[in-house]
């Protein structure tokens, strides 16, 4: 009877230890070495390898582009937010958690809002053999408008988000974890209530995930994606997403490829309260109007360049934001960022408070070595 007990427990413990954890369903999904993973076997198939060689391609074209040159620059120009390890906000962000981290890599939270589906964690085991390549090559599709040009097409992306079972921004962001370097230790559904606070076993209004990781150098981080219309008229009726905000404590905020949503009074309430609680404000001309940002409150600064927004924005150019780099000698910057993406053409603002000064309480937790 006790051997018969131990050999169950014995098989019971191989079963778990086979089992895909997420950190292997991201590497996977990233088409990244497959050596020693549960999901070995499953690399060996075609679909993967094309799936690998062409997200080893983009990839370095990104890279050399415009991620390294992003990671070299933005130290020197936007030193208070890139250093800072408080929470960074990223609103209108779809799953772009590529550009969050590597604009701002020490944050200890980041909290990306937009309205795609959020999804369930994703397993490929569960694919069949013809769903394994379409979802291979549906993703590779997801991922290549924001490869190439910095942002995700809002229209594309709403269609290859349900198009196969790899559904949701959730196998998105494995990938772009995967691919920065980070090691994914929990994934999980979440969902906030009208307080703000995060639930795990009611679902609201507000549905998210919450993964937590370690980063390159093995310093904790979460990272936070809600599936939210922050419209005015939707914070109004339920404004669980901004109280949730709240408990982060001083936060950076971030946007880009944003629609000038925020040009809009539909969208005046997460533009004030952007203006009242971040810290900093990196963000392309789409976001917050130049004119917007109260001087009194905010030294604020651009680089680039400003062509104006392209043709299909073209009723949001904004006059004073043209005079201030006619007027002023404006810093370059070497890549691409927002809908004028092409280098020597994209326009960066960059704004730092000079009233708010509240900290987040800084969670503290032993570094930890990532895993190879």
């Amino acid at each position: 009877m006790k051997n018969t007990a131990a050999l169950l427990l014995l098989l019971t413990q191989i079963a778990l230890a086979q089992t895909p954890t997420p950190n292997d369903q991201a590497r996977f999904l990233a088409g990244l070495p497959q050596e020693g993973s549960p999901l070995a076997k499953l690399a060996v198939r075609g679909e993967f390898n094309s799936h690998a060689k062409e997200l080893d391609a983009a990839w370095a074209d990104a890279e050399e582009r415009q991620l390294r040159p992003i990671r070299e620059w933005a130290p020197l120009g936007l030193p208070e937010a890139v250093n800072d390890a408080s929470p960074l906000l990223y609103v209108f962000s779809g799953p772009d958690f590529l550009h969050a981290h590597t604009f701002f890599p020490n944050a200890s939270t980041y909290v990306l809002a937009a309205v795609e589906p959020v999804g369930l964690p994703p397993d490929v085991t569960k694919l069949s053999e013809g769903e394994l390549g379409a979802s291979l090559r549906n993703l590779r599709n997801t991922l290549n408008a924001s490869l190439s040009f910095s942002f995700f097409i809002t229209a594309d992306m709403k269609k290859d988000l349900r198009a196969t079972k790899l559904t949701g921004t959730l196998p998105v962001l494995y990938v772009f974890l995967a691919r920065c370097g980070c090691y994914i230790r929990s994934v999980e559904n979440v969902w906030l209530d009208q307080e703000g606070k995060v639930l795990t076993d009611k679902q609201t209004k507000t549905p998210g995930a919450r993964i937590t990781f370690l980063g390159p150098g093995g310093q904790p981080q979460t990272l936070y994606y809600f599936a939210a219309n922050i419209a005015s008229w939707a914070l109004k009726q339920d404004a669980s997403f901004l109280r949730f905000c709240d408990t982060l404590g001083t936060t950076n905020g971030f946007t880009k490829s944003a629609s000038y949503l925020m040009h809009m009074s539909e969208f005046s309430v997460i533009r004030d309260y952007l203006l009242n609680h971040c810290r900093t404000i990196t963000q392309d001309d789409s976001g917050i109007p130049w004119r917007d940002f109260p001087r009194d409150r905010w030294n604020v600064q651009a680089f680039g360049w400003y062509p104006g927004p392209i043709e299909l924005f073209q009723q949001h150019y904004q006059v004073g934001l043209a005079e201030y780099y006619r007027r002023n000698e404006i810093t370059a910057i070497p890549f691409g960022i927002g809908y004028q993406w092409q280098p020597g053409r994209s326009t960066l603002i960059y704004g730092v408070s000079k009233t708010v000064i509240r900290k987040a309480i800084p969670v503290v937790e032993d570094e930890v070595k990532v895993p190879q």
